[in-house]
């Protein structure tokens, strides 16, 4: 039986706020290392008073421990060591800097996205924003490592900073989104313009079949091979 690894829905409870930014043992002001991040987050919009150390909560998608907790204050402490601030767009935050959060999936919850595991792929570029009279947004990204995009199909799952979206046009190198004003109100895409980086999550299912089939075709075209 496979395991279950997602932790997550996809579904965003809100956005939350950089409060500081400690870097530990960097040799220099550019050198990625250690970072403590202190996590401001709304009273108003999650029961972060129940958040204890060692609970997982996803930023920007990206699945993090609490390792402190100042609960009067909602603040929660996350340390993000050097891989991941290089794969994910957390190595950009400071101080002020806003991040989606969710809070893990618990037995019995709704599953309203679809599942995400919190651990973060590539990242992705935006390159065009295109915003409708309707307050629609259609959303462009190119993929930092294209070789992802074989997991990421047209109507399909994909986690963008976290959010459990469908999957619009897909060409080689990129895809696209449409977002509603809801959530461009909750969540950071509505904050993101050209050039800024999100962090992308492929569907999990999609890429446990598409790495199946192209191994299943692979032997079948060896074998073929060989019995000519």
């Amino acid at each position: 039986m496979t395991p279950i690894l997602n932790l997550f829905t996809g579904i965003v409870q809100g956005k939350a706020r950089v409060r500081s930014v400690d870097t530990k043992n960097a040799s220099s002001a550019d050198a990625l290392s250690l970072r403590t991040f202190e996590i401001q987050f709304p009273q108003e919009s999650t029961d972060i008073e129940t958040v204890k150390v060692g609970a997982s909560i996803a930023l920007n998608g990206t699945c993090l421990t609490v390792t402190s907790t100042s609960l009067d204050d909602s603040v929660a402490t996350f340390d993000v060591i050097e891989e991941t601030l290089k794969r994910t767009n957390l190595g950009s935050l400071e101080e002020n800097s806003s991040v989606n959060f969710e809070r893990s999936a618990r037995v019995g919850d709704e599953i309203g996205g679809h599942t995400v595991s919190g651990h973060v792929q590539t990242t992705a570029m935006v390159t065009k924003v295109t915003t409708a009279d309707d307050g629609t947004v259609r959303m462009d990204f190119e993929l930092r490592d294209p070789s992802w995009m074989k997991y990421i199909l047209s109507k399909g799952f994909v986690a963008v900073d976290g959010c459990s979206l469908t999957v619009g046009e897909v060409d080689e190198k990129g895809f696209c989104v449409y977002l509603i004003p809801e959530t461009l109100r909750v969540t950071v895409l509505g904050d993101r313009d050209v050039g800024d980086h999100v962090n992308i999550e492929v569907e999990a299912q999609t890429q446990a079949i598409v790495d199946t089939v192209e191994r299943v075709v692979a032997r079948y075209m060896v074998e073929d091979a060989a019995s000519q």
